[in-house]
């Protein structure tokens, strides 16, 4: 009966793409100790009982990247089965915030040109958001 507890609920995650005028987006190292430690990721968190999407994008963006999200967009959304869990992003263009962007969780985080984001190593659910900016750059 170990097939009950192999299958592990699905955790929902609001996350955000926040861009600047250079063309560069907003990615964050992963801490060591992380489930996928040491990769990159775009900002965000878990989406608490009684939260919406954007109220949890809101809430994270504030916590992790000291930004106040005053609009923004479905990019994507991303199921993806690791081992271990299974996710569920939420992915949002942040079109407006207020407050400067940066890093309050200890992370190493950076600007990265939009074009040069596959040189960053990603979480496996974190893929198809990556392809999904670079695409978005090709067709401009």
């Amino acid at each position: 009966m170990n097939d009950v507890h192999s299958k592990s609920p699905t955790v929902h995650v609001a996350v955000g793409v926040i861009g600047n005028e250079k063309g560069e987006i907003f990615i964050a190292q992963r801490l060591p100790e992380q489930h996928q430690g040491g990769k990159w990721e775009f900002p965000g968190g878990k989406v608490e009982p009684g939260e919406t999407v954007q109220q949890a994008l809101t809430r994270e963006l504030k916590e992790e990247c000291n930004i106040e999200v005053l609009d923004s967009a479905p990019l994507t959304v991303v199921e993806h089965q690791y081992q271990d869990k299974r996710v569920l992003l939420d992915v949002w263009w942040v079109l407006k915030y207020s407050g400067q962007v940066e890093q309050l969780e200890g992370q190493q985080w950076l600007w990265a040109d939009i074009a040069q984001l596959d040189a960053f190593q990603f979480p496996d659910a974190n893929q198809p958001i990556v392809e999904r900016l670079m695409d978005t750059l090709n067709n401009y």
